[in-house]
């Protein structure tokens, strides 16, 4: 007997990796700093792009950024970003490169201000996920007047990349947001 696994819609079954990222990561709360860090610069680098092809290169990401380590990315010279350019593992792109070293810049700033990125982003929502309750037909906004003020405050901190579309993407990720469709296994054992 083969039990019938509901999920969000997106959630692609050809791609173990994405399934295993609906499956796992998605949604769940996160305040690893390393881990918030990497996943703002990969929702930054997605954008025009899927994240199924950000997914998909995330290792090869790890590898090439010195596993998010934002002390050394912050002090990325052009030699280093040249063989960014060069490597066919990741997104190629000067932006989203530069992008990444300016990030690495203003979370270490950021790491001084108020803590990092765990600080700063989950005392927008008072430490506790918003518990939202689409379907499977859709619903979830691409951003929300919540996104709005996190984009606008990263931006003037220095952050690249951070439109209010990515933020709320990436608010989905880590779990600030469950956004899981209420049909979809995940959406109940997210919520607790």
């Amino acid at each position: 007997m083969t039990t019938i696994v509901t999920r969000c819609a997106w959630a692609n079954p050809a791609n173990p990796r994405y399934l295993a990222y609906h499956d796992e990561e998605w949604g769940k709360p996160c305040h690893d700093e390393v881990q918030l860090f990497e996943m703002l610069n990969l929702e930054g680098a997605q954008a025009g792009l899927s994240w199924e092809t950000i997914l998909n290169k995330r290792d090869n990401y790890r590898r090439a950024f010195d596993g998010w380590d934002a002390k050394k990315i912050a002090r990325y010279d052009e030699v280093k970003v040249a063989s960014l350019l060069a490597d066919a593992g990741i997104v190629r792109n000067r932006l989203k490169i530069a992008a990444t070293i300016s990030n690495a810049q203003a979370y270490l700033r950021l790491r001084t201000e108020v803590g990092g990125l765990d600080a700063f982003l989950w005392a927008y929502v008072d430490g506790e996920p918003i518990q939202n309750q689409w379907t499977l037909l859709g619903g979830n906004p691409a951003k929300t007047p919540l996104s709005d003020r996190i984009s606008k405050d990263l931006g003037k901190r220095g952050f690249k990349f951070v439109g209010s579309t990515i933020i709320y993407a990436y608010m989905q990720a880590i779990g600030m947001v469950n956004d899981h469709c209420i049909e979809c296994f995940r959406h109940q054992t997210v919520a607790e």
